[in-house]
């Protein structure tokens, strides 16, 4: 599973450069948690872009844990990019006040569509394409919210294994306080990565690894020393989450369907 930072670097920098141009944009909008895939994103971005062509946007709420929010406009000024700080407590109150509910769940979706939403809000104003931060293992287990942090034109990280995301950020010279922070999407107090998945990244990162890139059987994967119940719970995300990965499902009416037969051929300068 180790990577060649240098050639994934020049590859993903490369990649955002230019996808974002060849759609007539030159700037790209990232949302900066303060944590380890939007830093990653926000220095590939920089590196593609210029910084004087990425924004960021900090978008706490009364529950972010200020550590991860002075880091985010940290690492926005390492990074020498324009950067907006907007607190969305006040919307997501007042949704709750009139839709009450105690799910944290619930809540923290919420919160993560509301921060896309401003984040395409700012797409638009700045005229630029929204920079996705979620890798590969995120992807493959449904780890994210629908529309929410799943959300991006363009996705740097979306093949790269969280423990790969952190040989990367290694490599492009982020701060080890970054690097060393617990995953989270800070979402509510104390919530974590593993912790909300029930799963070491580590762990779940071998076992994705063989299922999918080595196309290795559970079975064989089981024998290799791995629990069974953890291999059976991957599994089982992968095939619930399925829906997250897909653009909606059309159903074929005509000869020419949207996202079947219709695919817009931009590569071929058309």
């Amino acid at each position: 599973m180790k990577i060649n930072s240098q050639l994934v670097e020049k590859t993903l920098v490369e990649f955002l450069k230019d996808e974002i141009t060849k759609f007539g944009f030159k700037k790209g909008v990232i949302g900066l948690s303060g944590g380890l895939d939007s830093t990653v994103a926000a220095f590939l971005g920089a590196r593609a872009l210029g910084k004087e062509n990425l924004v960021a946007l900090v978008l706490p709420y009364k529950s972010s844990d200020p550590k991860n929010i002075n880091d985010a406009v940290e690492i926005a000024g390492i990074l020498g990019i324009k950067h907006y700080k907007i607190d969305i407590t006040a919307q997501i109150d007042i949704y709750f006040e009139k839709n009450p509910t105690e799910d944290k769940l619930l809540i923290g979706n919420k919160i993560a569509r509301e921060r896309m939403s401003v984040i395409f809000d700012y797409s638009a104003r700045e005229k630029a394409m929204v920079i996705g931060t979620s890798n590969k293992t995120e992807l493959l287990l449904g780890y994210g919210t629908w529309y929410g942090d799943l959300a991006s034109s363009v996705n740097p990280l979306g093949d790269l294994y969280k423990t790969q995301v952190f040989e990367l950020a290694k490599y492009l010279g982020v701060p080890e306080k970054i690097i060393k922070k617990t995953p989270t999407a800070d979402l509510w107090p104390g919530q974590t990565d593993e912790g909300e998945m029930g799963l070491k990244y580590e762990v779940a990162d071998k076992i994705l690894y063989m299922i999918f890139d080595q196309r290795k059987s559970k079975e064989f994967v089981i024998k290799s020393g791995f629990d069974e119940r953890i291999v059976e719970k991957i599994l089982s995300m992968v095939k619930r989450y399925q829906f997250k990965r897909t653009l909606p499902i059309i159903p074929k009416l005509s000869h020419r369907t949207i996202g079947k037969d219709f695919l817009y051929p931009r590569d071929w300068g058309v």
